[in-house]
């Protein structure tokens, strides 16, 4: 077979099942998969990858398009991670071009090279070393000091003067004088041998040696290790042991966290103990940045890859580990487009590696705990905190029997003021931000809604705003019912409201709101959080971002305000988010050796959830729910693939599922299809959205009936008036 006969397949970026075959008419070799290349699709060219050579064509040859141009001479993708792609499109029955481009930075996406940009040193010159420093520093001292700073080395690296804080420009200039010569060096493509670590950490417990040999025993193949360490305990200074022997044998760590922006203790610690060897990579880097993230990934320089949940595609030269830190956290599932687990699919990557994967927690998800009881994963567990503050004192208060005051109970306020005298910090955590939910009148018995969701709309008394926290709707806040013309009150509490009581009762202390609205500026959350350690902020009040691993050994106190928020959710997984909540916002209490107290307010507090929250027993609780969740055959003891649909209107969304529904029951008798059923918000940004849920105990059925739904559904009118897509194993129903 000449060139000029073979066939590519090739993943663009549209919502097409499989690959695109074109002809390779070009005398030289065709791209291998992996590699990138220009393709026409309708008329518009799109740059794809090429996933195979498959031989013969999916149609007649007469009727193929030629490959426009290659974009790359080597594979960008290697075989390894093209093939976890393609296993990925598979299992959530997503398009394969959408999925590859998923796990590429944006400027690869555009066609730029993947190629390190070249190294650029600066040295100085025969001219620039007779130059008399004494006396240019009588004129210009920096150049002086530029000067005699670059007399001490053969050169030195461009991104090294800048972190000193000499610009591109001021360089620039002494090179026009000629003083100093740009050199710019190509990366090497071996990856750089790993200097000697930096020594130190802290003892170990005889927990912490125990999890660590535990690991090493069984060796630098896969193995999965669900490590259950309660707050305070010492995990990431398992996972710093961990990565350093890996960086010893020159073999790469990818560590997966939730939500950096809201971890830079812990990618603060990370850089101290690792330094140059640290890449991070997630969404909020400029898009120059991630590519060079990335490009550091591929070329083995860097030796630990932090991430979000993205970060699981990283290309991986000498991959040794994978960890997942709050491994339970939802924010691993992607929730739009391709709705990918990021914590499923680093369990899948280093099986594929052949590597370990260490997934910790303090409130481990429970299908993680039912792997662990199936013997999939090896369960280790840190039971004990470091320090001698102990387990924090966790009590109920009963709503139903104290007065409560914008939020606050009388017997948390009292609390507040103990610690406050005592010169320890408060952290109060409530779900709900901005000052408060609702806004009623009460003659009319109307509260403010929005016009494009079914919600209330949320006070912003700061602003003067009502805004909508589903679709962003914002308007003015007025207090006249436009009704009525009588005056309307705000119901209920938010963050800023509770921050503002806080205020008005204990006016000597500081008090700070760590939620998305205070946080919205750059270098604010930054701000919030570093005066807080600085012991500056007396009393910090939140939303969820409290509970993301913050580590304040001055805070005592921990109030949960409205634990009844998740206590009887519509999700059968309800409970077990909100006592992940909670434990996590109570760990927050009572870090190294000043003892914590917990005060969890509620209007129910002889529910048994709080029975296990008060003994501080996870997985006492967990083990009660698991039950439950076997006798009603919820996972982990079945599987869930969700269909859902949304549309400007309702009748096309229902139209389309209940066709959808019908023919599903036809098709396989032993999947349970539940609904059509509306969402829980029905309308949110002006669409309709409704579901289907497939259910069955094994996965096998469950996924060649959506292949063959897919197959068919494509034909349906009823398909083409509304936007569907395909959940599997969803993390909200």
């Amino acid at each position: 077979m000449t060139n000029a006969d073979i066939i590519v397949r090739v993943a663009v970026p549209l919502p097409i099942e499989s690959g695109l075959d074109y002809l390779w008419r070009d005398t030289a070799p065709p791209p291998a998969p992996g590699c990138r290349v220009r393709v026409p699709v309708a008329g518009k060219s799109h740059i794809g990858v090429v996933i195979e050579h498959p031989g013969t064509g999916s149609v007649d040859r007469e009727r193929l398009k030629a490959v426009t141009a290659p974009v790359d001479s080597r594979p960008i993708i290697d075989a390894a991670l093209l093939a976890s792609l393609r296993w990925c499109a598979g299992y959530y029955h997503h398009p394969i071009g959408e999925v590859i481009n998923a796990a590429l930075p944006v400027l690869l996406r555009r066609g730029q090279s993947a190629a390190p940009e070249p190294e650029i040193y600066w040295q100085l010159t025969t001219e620039g070393r007779a130059v008399d420093t004494p006396a240019l520093m009588r004129r210009a001292r920096r150049q002086a000091a530029l000067l005699e700073l670059l007399a001490g080395h053969a050169a030195v690296t461009e991104a090294a003067l800048q972190a000193l804080g000499y610009t591109r420009a001021e360089l620039g200039r002494l090179a026009d004088k000629g003083w100093l010569a740009r050199d710019a060096r190509e990366e090497s493509s071996t990856p750089a041998p790993q200097a000697a670590l930096p020594a130190g950490g802290p003892a170990l417990t005889a927990d912490q040696r125990a999890t660590l040999e535990a690991i090493d025993a069984a060796g630098p193949n896969f193995h999965a290790f669900l490590l259950h360490g309660v707050t305070g305990s010492g995990k990431t200074e398992i996972y710093m042991r961990l990565i350093a022997e890996q960086m010893l044998a020159e073999r790469q760590t990818l560590l997966l966290v939730p939500e950096i922006s809201l971890t830079p203790q812990l990618v603060s610690r990370l850089e101290a103990r690792f330094g140059p060897r640290l890449a991070v990579m997630h969404s909020a880097l400029t898009e120059r940045d991630r590519l060079a993230a990335w490009q550091a990934c591929r070329s083995g320089k860097a030796a630990l890859i932090v991430g979000t949940r993205s970060a699981v595609f990283a290309p991986l030269r000498q991959a040794g580990l994978v960890v997942v830190d709050e491994e339970h956290d939802a924010s691993f599932k992607q929730a739009e487009g391709f709705r990918y687990s990021a914590r499923d699919l680093a369990v899948y990557r280093a099986q594929q590696l052949d590597i370990p994967v260490v997934l910790g927690s303090a409130t481990p998800a429970f299908e993680s705990l039912y792997n662990a009881r199936q013997g999939r994963y090896h369960l280790l567990r840190l039971p004990q905190r470091i320090g001698a503050a102990g387990t924090p004192r966790l009590r109920v208060i009963d709503l139903n029997r104290h007065a409560v005051r914008n939020g606050l109970s009388a017997p948390l306020l009292t609390a507040i003021e103990g610690h406050l005298r005592a010169g320890n910090q408060i952290m109060l955590f409530l779900n709900r931000r901005g000052f408060a939910p609702a806004l009623f009148c009460p003659q009319c018995a109307i509260a403010e809604e929005c016009t494009r969701c079914d919600s209330r709309m949320t006070i912003h008394a700061a602003g003067g705003r009502l805004r909508c926290h589903h679709c962003g709707a914002e308007r003015a806040l007025a207090w006249a019912c436009e009704h009525c013309g009588g005056e309307r009150i705000a119901v209920g509490a938010g963050t800023q409201r509770v921050g503002e009581e806080l205020r008005t009762l204990f006016p000597e202390a500081r008090i700070a709101r760590l939620d998305r609205d205070a946080t919205s500026r750059r270098g604010s959350l930054e701000q919030v959080l570093g005066e807080v350690a600085q012991g500056k902020t007396q009393i910090l009040v939140g939303t969820q971002m409290l509970a993301k691993g913050h580590d304040f050994p001055n805070v005592t106190l921990v109030g949960v305000l409205n634990a009844d928020q998740g206590l009887f959710g519509t999700d059968f997984r309800s409970d077990e988010r909100l006592a992940q909540t909670i434990v996590q916002v109570a760990g927050r209490a009572g870090r190294a050796d000043r003892p914590g107290e917990v005060l969890i307010q509620s209007h129910y507090p002889a529910h048994p959830l709080f029975e296990c929250l008060r003994e501080q027993d996870y997985a006492r609780f967990a083990e009660l729910a698991l039950a439950e969740r076997q006798a009603t055959e919820w996972p982990p003891f079945s599987y869930l693939i969700m269909w859902r649909a949304q549309a400007s209107a309702r009748e096309p969304v229902f139209d389309f599922l209940r066709r959808l529904a019908r023919t599903a029951r036809e098709r396989r008798s032993h999947v349970a299809v539940h609904g059509p059923a509306a969402a829980v918000m029905e309308r949110r940004g002006g669409r309709f959205r409704a579901q289907v849920l497939l259910q069955c105990v094994r996965r096998g059925p469950l996924h060649e009936l959506v292949e063959e739904l897919l197959a068919e559904i494509r034909r349906w009118p009823e398909a083409r008036k509304v936007r569907w897509a395909i959940d599997v194993d969803p993390a909200e129903l």
